[in-house]
């Protein structure tokens, strides 16, 4: 039986760099957390357009998920970008 459609066994498709990229982070509102990831985010890409953050709060105001779009130069910078986030302790989850 042949696989018509070729999806098995194919590796996923590559991100084909640079690139505009969302990262999105969510963990416990707290009074510093949007700065507190932007500064670290900032430190791999430099200043980030402030059109490309967002924040939403969660529905009952214990969560905040930033969102923001970085011009992506590679795998390295993004590993680099989510490994950094994962150390902060309010951070949930990096998406």
């Amino acid at each position: 039986m042949s696989d018509q459609d070729g999806s098995q066994g194919q590796a996923p498709p590559k991100i084909e760099f640079p690139c505009l990229y969302p990262i999105k982070i969510i963990g416990r509102a707290e009074a510093e957390f949007q700065q507190t990831v932007i500064a670290v985010v900032e430190r791999h890409t430099g200043p980030l357009d402030p059109d490309l953050i967002r924040a939403q709060p969660s529905r009952k105001n214990n969560y905040l998920s930033v969102t923001v779009t970085i011009a992506a130069t590679g795998e390295e910078q993004l590993r680099n970008i989510f490994q950094d986030l994962k150390q902060i302790d309010s951070v949930k989850m990096v998406l």
